[in-house]
């Protein structure tokens, strides 16, 4: 009789089943690390969506201390909210930042199809991320998950079938993408030709799995997703965010533990399901709501698992998985050329590619807006002890639509419109085409691009640029501009580009422009009926080199990253002066030349730098320092003069506005940027900048223009508002303050961006 009850002690067996629920699953943590702390084996694992991530990073051999540190970590942050960080992000973006807020892709064919992406959270960094977790175990276990360092099993739903599935073979990285496949979420991905969803959808508590599948003598079931209330949501707000769970989970059955068994669940009522920044609270509580049941896990369970012979399973199995060392590159979904042109991106002088390899050339190829999707696979070779790395891409449909500009208290509003129509090859070609339209500023431009994916990725693109500004046009809303800006601009631009990508979201580019200025201006900011406004054209060649860094989080009002330029242009061409009427009519100058004409030349030299580098949880400290030297000549007459000259725009709306102090051919300048982040996407933003002109312009006489004394003067801004991030661009009401006697305040509200195509002298 003792013989045998030794041997069923023995052979007792523990299966654990952890539920989805989203990030309250990261609570199952806590679970295993109270289970394990107390020597109860863990010879099962079965799990739906959040349940289904850990329990396969346990059963993959990671210990629970593993999966918390993973899970603390800001790796795991970005993976959850689609964030990443790629050395070619930046580089590969094929278009300068312009007002765009929605985007419409439009496939060419017979039906011309219209599509938006209906998915909320970028999949990019979790899909890489899966498979360096998990393609290391699937390779020893052979992708059947009975092999894995404890049995597995998780749940995949098939919506277009409405049924379960069991995954228990296979890419365990692939099983795992699936179960976690949230609708609306995550983009589906095909498991056996079928395209599957979150498996918490059908079976959100797989402990009826683990009894069919495996058969335990007793089970400990952890739920983290009860969808019944004590308390009706009494606001919308409480309503939505709990909307997902409404929907997409079946409702967890805590009878499917049976009479051998504990139901485990934690009180997670003050917890999101799409909140995964409180990761240690979460953990704590799964973690003690499974030792408030330990005593009778024990009583129960009477077997026990020393931590030396756990450690010494859990080491052999983790010492037998291969490294991952790639000897192969596979391209599906797309024709052979474009084959040719994913597989440059992983060129490389050596037999082999490690881990770094791919990821670089990986992250190139999900940067490069030439495709829609791009999914990664991993898989074993045991005659080679390697890995063939293998891409699912598709591409990107052919014209893309976008729609944008801003709304604002003053008349600077307009609207943006945005073709680009792309075609891949053996080479990688875009198209496009913008078009802004309002009252202070039209512009339109015509783009083409070739990118070649060799060893130093290149490329080489044209632009065709027109713009016009109208700083008549920018008085108050309602209210008569006393002292309006008679000043109208015009350039025109035709712009050859040769460019490559350097490491750190930095690329270096090489340009020729031609370009062509017409600016028409009153030489007294004065203006009546009959009045003709003086003009000069500027019609030249500039020549320049710019090395940028760009990895600011957002194209305007931006509290992350960091934005750095250096530019280096050489400029030569010839400024043709014809004066107006205005000061004949006023006597100042009775006899002028009809035309003037000098031939100019100068070189410049930019150095600009954009960081917020200091950051709490409410706080963000920024700065912005800009340099500019040049030996641009003085032109003909004071405004030619100032309208060519280099300019600092500190604030939002600077570009709007024509400002005489913040102009110098060399001027140092710079300030800090403070915000305050009130609530989640709303923040107060207090921002104060400093110019100091080397030598400033100085009007001599109606026409004429001096330079002041080095350094004698210095010009202030400042701004004091609040901004508001939406779907659709930012919402900023703002007090804007200039050292300037006309535009000196000014309160402006917009909605939108305000950002423009480059200008010529830029």
């Amino acid at each position: 009789m003792l013989l045998l009850l030794t041997t069923q002690v023995k052979a007792q067996k523990v299966g654990v089943v952890l539920s989805g629920g989203g990030a309250k699953g990261l609570s199952h943590i806590g679970t295993l690390k109270a289970l394990e702390e107390n020597n109860i084996p863990i010879d099962y694992v079965t799990g739906t969506s959040m349940g289904g991530i850990v329990g396969a990073m346990y059963a993959a051999g990671y210990s629970p201390a593993q999966i918390e540190k993973i899970a603390l970590s800001s790796d795991f942050q970005n993976w959850v909210s689609g964030k990443y960080e790629s050395d070619y992000s930046f580089y590969f973006q094929k278009s300068n930042l312009n007002a765009s807020i929605l985007t419409a892709k439009l496939a060419i064919d017979t039906s011309l199809r219209l599509s938006f992406r209906p998915n909320l959270v970028n999949d990019i960094p979790l899909n890489f991320a899966l498979l360096e977790l998990f393609s290391q175990a699937s390779a020893i276990s052979k992708d059947n998950f009975d092999n894995l360092f404890v049995p597995y099993r998780c749940m995949v739903s098939d919506v277009l079938s409405q049924k379960s599935i069991t995954m228990k073979n296979g890419s365990l990285a692939e099983a795992v993408r699936g179960t976690m496949t949230v609708p609306l979420v995550y983009r589906p991905i095909k498991l056996d030709d079928k395209y599957v969803f979150d498996g918490g959808l059908y079976n959100n508590f797989p402990a009826d799995v683990m009894k069919t599948e495996f058969k335990p003598d007793f089970v400990i079931g952890a739920n983290v997703s009860s969808k019944t209330f004590n308390e009706y949501p009494k606001n919308d707000d409480r309503l939505m965010n709990r909307l997902l769970v409404y929907m997409f989970l079946s409702k967890s059955d805590s009878t499917l533990v049976g009479e051998n068994g504990v139901y485990i669940q934690p009180d997670l009522s003050d917890y999101s399901v799409t909140n995964f920044a409180p990761v240690a609270e979460l953990i704590k509580r799964g973690y003690d709501a499974t030792m408030a049941d330990m005593e009778n896990i024990k009583s129960r369970v009477s077997r026990r698992v020393s931590p030396e012979e756990l450690q010494i399973k859990r080491q052999a199995f983790n010492q037998r998985k291969p490294d991952l060392k790639f000897s192969n590159v596979k391209v599906s979904g797309v024709n052979n050329p474009q084959k040719k042109y994913v597989e440059r991106l992983f060129k490389s002088d050596q037999l082999t590619f490690n881990l770094d390899d791919i990821r670089r050339g990986f992250y190139k190829l999900v940067a490069d807006e030439t495709f829609e999707s791009v999914y990664p696979k991993i898989a074993y070779e045991p005659l080679s002890d390697s890995y063939t790395f293998e891409i699912v891409a598709q591409p990107k449909k052919s014209l893309k639509i976008d729609f944008g500009g801003n709304i604002s208290s003053r008349p600077i509003s307009n609207v943006y419109l945005g073709l680009q129509y792309s075609y891949l090859n053996r080479k990688a070609y875009t198209f496009g085409a913008n078009v802004y339209s309002g009252r202070f500023y039209e512009s339109a431009q015509l783009n083409g691009r070739i990118d070649y994916p060799s060893g130093v990725p290149l490329f080489l693109a044209a632009e065709i640029t027109y713009n016009h500004w109208n700083y008549y046009n920018t008085s108050q809303i309602f209210i008569e501009n006393p002292k309006p800006t008679y000043i109208e601009q015009g350039d025109r631009k035709i712009d050859l580009k040769l460019g490559m990508p350097l490491n750190r979201n930095a690329r270096l580019i090489a340009n020729v422009a031609f370009i062509n200025n017409n600016d028409n201006y009153s030489p007294t900011n004065t203006f009546s009926v009959g009045d003709v406004l003086d003009r000069t054209v500027f019609n030249g060649l500039r020549i320049g080199v710019n090395f940028e860094k760009n990895s600011l989080n957002r194209k305007q009002y931006a509290n992350r990253g960091r934005n750095f330029l250096v530019s280096i242009n050489y400029n030569t061409g010839r400024e043709n002066f014809t004066p107006g009427n205005i000061l004949i009519n006023n006597g100042s100058l009775p006899n002028p030349d009809p035309v003037q004409r000098s031939f100019r030349e100068w070189g410049h030299v930019k150095v600009s730098s954009e960081q917020y580098f200091f950051h709490t949880k409410n706080y963000t400290l920024g700065y912005l320092l800009e340099g500019v030297a040049s030996n641009q000549p003085l032109f003909l007459n004071y405004y030619a003069t100032m309208l060519a000259s280099p300019a600092f725009y500190p604030l939002q709306d600077s570009k709007s506005l024509f400002l005489e102090n913040f102009r110098a051919s060399s001027y140092l300048a710079g300030g800090l940027k403070n915000v305050f982040a009130l609530k989640r996407n709303f923040d107060f933003r207090l921002e104060a900048y400093t110019f100091i002109p080397y030598k400033e312009f100085e009007q001599n006489g109606p026409q004429a223009v001096r330079l002041t004394k080095s350094f004698s003067k210095f010009r202030y801004a400042g701004t004091a508002g609040l901004v508001y991030h939406t779907p659709v661009g930012p919402i900023s009401f703002s007090y804007n303050l200039y050292n300037d006697p006309i535009k000196r305040h000014g309160v402006l509200l917009h909605l939108g961006y305000l950002i423009y195509n480059k200008r010529s002298i830029e």
